[in-house]
């Protein structure tokens, strides 16, 4: 069994430990820390009248199922469009498609303050769609505008211009404070009944994901070598797109926007188990999970008692990374090396 091989199954059977001892610190530290045994209680024997297992019900455990599902989420679609695009520079964060989620999301917010949690899930998967539609249809009205860095200039480009209108719009509706709170990645707010409605969507994100593994695979050797082998390319990127705007959209509408989780993710999985997408999306989902429960509870201790925007860690992790692969991957596709 090879160094990948090997690496693969450690990542999959692994995971369950790695992932409840996650969820169980996170859980345990924040401002008051909780004792083991009350989290036990809170979860299995729960006590209305005990404030310590209160604040476990209602607000710590869905923070910590929240933070791994959307890091979850946002790994995976990172993972999708980097195969599907071949372009290492790819992810929700820069390719518009969070922005995109973002502004439907400010549109919402103005004309229809009162809208439910599910109705709000579903504007944030239509904004998503519409923000790698703009990029796409950009892109392909430019000369090379598919190359890596220039996909990634023109995603840059259409992000921080809905980002930009979504601000404008929030300030001259007056509802600048509203959107601050609700874009600078609130997982504090995540409740039971928002995970509830967001469960579903995620699913069939995830399981459209997997269904396109090998065909992403596939794809990822080249758009050319992926026809011949018969593979109809147009659909694969289709319901691969459909796929990355529900998960990124229910990733917007549960904590606002968190950069680099899609970017950072999918390149230390493709180092530790190879390019066989049958492993990277489900690998990317585990670390890339289990790396935005840590990043939740680093966030807490960085100006305490103050919480930081967990935006703020990921994104002193992933602008070196995002320099790095500029300088060293950024003129380069996708290069796939043998997957199976």
């Amino acid at each position: 069994m090879d160094r990948k091989s090997l690496a693969r199954y450690i990542i999959i059977f692994s995971s369950p430990v790695v992932i409840l001892f996650t969820i169980v610190v996170s859980i345990c530290l924040g401002s008051t820390d909780i004792q083991l045994k009350e989290v036990y209680h809170a979860i299995f024997s729960f006590d209305p009248e005990n404030v310590q297992q209160t604040i476990v019900r209602t607000s710590r455990l869905p923070r910590a199922v929240g933070s791994l599902l959307i890091g979850v989420l946002l790994a995976i679609s990172g993972a999708l469009m980097q195969g599907m695009t071949r372009n290492y520079l790819a992810s929700p964060s820069i390719m518009g498609v969070s922005d995109g989620a973002a502004f439907v999301i400010t549109i919402a917010l103005i004309t229809l303050p009162h809208l439910s949690s599910l109705e709000m899930l579903l504007l944030s998967f239509i904004g998503s769609i519409i923000g790698i539609a703009l990029v796409f249809g950009l892109a392909a009205c430019i000369r090379n505008g598919f190359s890596p860095v220039r996909l990634a200039i023109i995603g840059t480009v259409i992000g921080t211009f809905l980002s930009s209108l979504s601000q404008a719009l929030a300030s001259y509706y007056q509802v600048s404070q509203t959107m601050s709170f609700w874009y600078n990645a609130r997982l504090h707010q995540i409740n039971s009944e928002l995970l509830l409605y967001s469960f579903p969507i995620a699913c069939v994100g995830m399981i459209m994901a997997l269904l396109l593994a090998k065909s992403i695979t596939i794809l990822s050797l080249g758009k050319e070598t992926a026809t011949g082998l018969g593979q109809k390319t147009w659909l694969i990127q289709i319901v691969a797109i459909i796929s990355v705007g529900l998960m990124t959209g229910v990733g917007v509408a549960l904590a606002g926007k968190i950069a680099f989780v899609g970017l950072i993710i999918p390149h230390i999985v493709r180092f530790l188990v190879g390019v066989d997408y049958k492993w990277v999306i489900p690998c990317s989902g585990i670390i890339g999970g289990v790396f935005l429960v840590v990043c939740d509870v680093i966030s807490r201790f960085v100006h305490y008692p103050f919480e930081t925007p967990i935006g703020v860690v990921t994104t002193l992790v992933g602008i070196p990374f995002f320099l790095y692969l500029i300088k060293k991957k950024g003129g380069e596709q996708h290069r796939t090396e043998r997957a199976y």
